[in-house]
């Protein structure tokens, strides 16, 4: 029998989150992002978000194997092409790519397509990573209209801070320098959907959200709007250790017993992408009862109480993250985020999809 660690994807919460976010922005387009496999989530078990209005992710190869089953709506390469030879393949799939340095602007001029692409002209907010700077955009914008290889233009930014109005303005005062056209526009993401209407504009893109985790990191922020989540990590006791006062567990011996007790071993650990630095008290699930991690965690074992759980026994289930205990949670009491828990799930943990 193989070991009882399993992650579960529910391609139901899936198609419920996206319709959560649809009736938040109902006049608005929405970008799916499914970069990182799908927040860890497997990219061949996304497609109950068909009813997005297009895919947004990182790699090419990824991009077209969506075209290969059928996909026909938009798709989005977040960060655009990384060599000139990629611009052949964007045009024969009608992909979408963001253009956010000169080498790509030179790359579309001198590049024979047989289809003029569609593009996301990237401006630079601030966090400094990608994008143009508000100073050259509009001699940039203007000779991008003369491009042949172009279909047409969407203005995009990436907001690091959600309450920054700086940003915000900053994008503001360089749409309305541009005269003559009005582009459509995409800036908004999982936390501007949520909190800041101002800058919904025409595409929205939409990540955490999906996945049924919260984009501040907190899920108390978003109790109360119905969100489902789509992975819940799940095991199995595996061993019962009763410990005396005094006596250690695991590595470093970082828990100290300071009375009778009795834990539980669980088939799970940092190999299988629970964090690391998981400290004691991290909450999980045991048989419907909340307790508490206890000890270092290890590479394929962690150990929890089970002093509040006479009936627990080898075999019993344990739930890390899922319906109720949150991977915010468990991301939050680790110093982490949600989403590097999802996109850490181990490839040795099987996957149970749910349709």
């Amino acid at each position: 029998m193989s070991r009882p660690i399993i992650a579960t994807i529910n391609q139901k919460a899936l198609k419920h989150n996206l319709s959560i976010v649809r009736s938040i922005v109902p006049k608005l387009k929405i970008w799916s992002v499914i970069k990182a496999n799908a927040y860890g989530h497997g990219i061949n078990n996304i497609w109950s978000l068909s009813d997005t209005d297009g895919f947004a992710l990182l790699s090419l190869e990824e991009a077209i194997m969506l075209r290969q089953h059928g996909w026909k709506k938009p798709i989005l390469l977040l960060e655009g092409f990384f060599h000139v030879k990629d611009l052949y393949l964007i045009s024969r799939y009608n992909l979408t790519t963001v253009i956010h340095s000169h080498w790509q602007i030179k790359a579309l001029e001198n590049t024979v397509l047989l289809n003029p692409v569609s593009i996301y002209l990237k401006i630079n907010s601030g966090m400094n990573r990608l994008g143009f700077e508000q100073k050259s955009f509009n001699k940039i914008l203007y000779k991008l209209n003369f491009l042949k290889n172009i279909r047409d233009i969407t203005l995009m930014m990436h907001i690091g801070n959600n309450d920054n109005s700086d940003n915000i303005n900053y994008f503001d005062r360089i749409k309305k320098s541009i005269k003559g056209k009005d582009y459509l526009c995409s800036i908004s993401n999982s936390a501007c959907v949520l909190w800041n209407s101002d800058v919904h504009y025409d595409w929205v893109r939409v990540g955490i959200l999906l996945y049924g985790a919260s984009p501040s990191g907190n899920w108390s922020d978003i109790a109360n709007i119905n969100l489902q989540p789509a992975m819940t990590l799940s095991s199995k006791i595996i061993g019962i250790q009763k410990l005396r006062l005094g006596d250690t567990i695991g590595y470093g011996s970082s828990y100290i017993a300071k009375k009778r007790q009795r834990i539980g071993i669980v088939a799970c650990g940092y190999a299988d992408g629970y964090p690391r630095h998981a400290p004691n008290g991290t909450p999980l699930l045991v048989d419907g009862n909340i307790t508490q991690l206890l000890g270092t965690v290890s590479m394929d074992m962690i150990t929890i109480d089970l002093t509040n759980c006479p009936q627990t026994c080898i075999g019993s289930s344990v739930e890390l993250w899922g319906n109720t205990i949150k991977i915010d949670q468990v991301a939050k009491a680790a110093g982490t985020v949600s989403y590097e828990l999802m996109c850490s799930l181990a490839p040795r943990v099987p996957l149970n999809i749910i349709c």
